[in-house]
């Protein structure tokens, strides 16, 4: 659908549509009042004038019909173009009748001319128009030298006007054509880069849970293969030494549940981000209500709204919650952990906090999932602080960058 100032190449647009049909019509309406009885006979006793208004009245005629044809744009056929330069001679011989309706089809082909040849094919037109008003003045009995030339100038400068006016319509169609490829462009790089983000995402969460399982394998593996060789001994000691052999199977039994107690951790801390369609401290509460027990109360508690994160921080957010309630269940003892989300436009805080024993200040210094953290978290710009109170609690706050 065609704008009101754009130009789609085959047809003009509608301000210059309706400005030529109206100037047609008011031309045609001249025309027609000069018929009449009372002003035909004067007309019919100069040749002249009378020529060069049946010569107009015609040219009329051509340039509306010529008008369906005129191409708008400069990559036209020539067979096109030849239409625009007939245009510009029907508009010249129009203005050999001195209506002023006239003249805005004179600018429109100055117009026209100036889309389809440029600026070089535009250029020589209100001259051109300018020369001939001058001519019709000088050949008109009832107009002075004077009338003739200000008639010239004026022609020329609304020519002028029209060409500065119609430079102005190609520029704003240059820059709608410009701003709506640049938005498609955007559209489609907006969505290039959501499937990215959505392809990151699942690559972080993929990478995660592997370094988890394999995490998982060392764990669990190691309490099966300490089972494995107590039921070894028992069966070993069975006979000769049946004491040592139920004292192995005990061993073994504890072990055990051991295992058992670290795969269920493991499950819940494998959990993917984007957990039943949440994201953000959603995903992370839900989180946190998974490791919730008979034995544990967990807590969890948000100040301020979730800011717009990056894929990889928010990962960072949800991992650094996982490590630290997984080494509560299995180092801390306690009986309470406080989970405070702390959300900033610039960054995000995780605390967690529980009433356990406390840490070993040895195994917080070697610890590898602590030193994990602090590596993955130095990465992305971000600090962990550790609160290690022996006897009375361990809490460890992370500040993420948004």
């Amino acid at each position: 659908m065609r704008g009101w100032t754009e130009f789609d190449g085959d047809r003009a647009p509608v301000a210059l549509e309706i400005t030529f049909w109206g100037a047609a019509l008011l031309s045609a309406l001249v025309y027609l009042a000069t018929l009449h009885p009372d002003i035909r006979p004067g007309l019919a006793a100069q040749p002249l004038i009378s020529a060069l208004f049946w010569i107009g009245a015609a040219a009329l005629l051509a340039a509306c019909v010529l008008w369906f044809f005129l191409p708008w744009r400069a990559s036209a056929p020539a067979g096109r173009k030849a239409v625009t330069v007939l245009f510009l001679g029907a508009s010249l011989l129009m203005m050999s009748a001195g209506s002023i309706t006239t003249l805005l089809i004179s600018c429109l082909a100055v117009g026209n001319a100036l889309v389809v040849f440029g600026m070089r094919g535009a250029a020589l037109y209100p001259v051109l128009t300018g020369l001939l008003h001058f001519g019709a003045g000088l050949v008109n009995p009832a107009q002075t030298l004077f009338m003739a030339v200000v008639n010239g100038l004026l022609a020329m400068f609304l020519c002028l006007v029209i060409v500065l006016v119609m430079m102005a319509l190609l520029e704003a169609h240059r820059q709608a054509v410009r701003t709506r490829r640049l938005l498609v462009e955007l559209e489609e790089a907006h969505t290039a880069l959501r499937r990215h983000a959505e392809q990151s995402r699942d690559l972080a969460v993929a990478d995660e849970r592997a370094r988890m399982a394999r995490d998982m394998h060392d764990s669990v593996g190691h309490h099966l293969t300490v089972i494995n060789m107590s039921l070894a001994n028992a069966l070993r000691f069975r006979t000769a030494r049946p004491a040592s052999a139920w004292d192995e199977v005990r061993q073994a039994q504890e072990l055990t549940l051991d295992a058992l107690n670290d795969t269920r951790r493991w499950v819940r801390a494998l959990k993917p981000l984007r957990m039943e369609g949440r994201t953000g401290a959603a995903a992370m509460e839900l989180l946190a209500a998974s490791f919730r027990s008979a034995d544990l109360e967990v807590a969890f508690t948000v100040d301020g709204e979730w800011p717009a994160v990056a894929e990889g921080h928010e990962l960072v957010c949800y991992r650094i919650l996982q490590e630290g309630l997984t080494n509560v269940l299995r180092h801390a003892r306690a009986r309470r952990v406080e989970v405070a989300l702390g959300c900033a436009p610039q960054e995000i805080t995780v605390t967690i906090a529980d009433d356990g024993d406390g840490a070993d200040p040895e195994r917080v210094a070697e610890g590898f999932g602590l030193r994990g953290l602090e590596e993955r978290l130095a990465g992305i710009g971000g600090v962990l602080q550790i609160d290690n109170r022996p006897g009375d609690g361990f809490a460890l706050t992370a500040t993420v960058p948004a």
